[in-house]
């Protein structure tokens, strides 16, 4: 704030000075507020814990899985298996607890009806945790259009 004074002349000039007296007063009320809830919150309660030394139980993962070729073949864990069976074990796995994590892994001629099928029968089932194992393909470069992934089979031939 400015504030105007008058000389012996007459002529007026501003003063620029700063009234600190009620910033002096609002520091001095924080100070003593400070001062009074302070001790109050470094205040704790003594609580004796009871401590405990259990090493966490580690269970591996579940997991079946179910291989199809492009013939629909099908394969549990490495092991063929016929559709009639399938919806067997499906209700087996089911059973257990805790429910394995049963992964689908295609080959890319697969019929789609065909997995749909087994889709369908792992729901009817009761099975929770369905997945499918898929290989990652080549990020096409920017401004291309994406094409297809060719399967390793349909790769060009080496030359010896």
């Amino acid at each position: 704030m400015a504030f105007g004074g008058f000389d012996s002349k007459g002529s007026s000039s501003t003063m620029s000075e700063i009234n600190m007296v009620p910033l002096i007063d609002v520091m001095l009320v924080l100070l003593v507020i400070f001062i009074i809830t302070a001790p109050l919150l470094s205040h704790s309660i003594r609580i004796d814990v009871p401590r405990v030394s259990a090493q966490p139980v580690e269970q591996e993962p579940l997991v079946v899985d179910l291989a199809i070729d492009s013939h629909g073949g099908m394969f549990w864990n490495e092991q063929p298996v016929a559709m009639a069976e399938l919806a067997a074990r499906f209700a087996q796995e089911a059973a257990r607890d805790p429910q394995p994590q049963v992964r689908i892994r295609a080959d890319l001629d697969t019929r789609y009806a065909l997995l749909a099928e087994i889709m369908g029968a792992a729901r009817r089932a009761g099975i929770k945790r369905l997945g499918f194992i898929t290989q990652p393909g080549e990020s096409a470069a920017p401004g291309t259009a994406d094409e297809p992934v060719k399967p390793a089979s349909a790769a060009a031939p080496a030359t010896h």
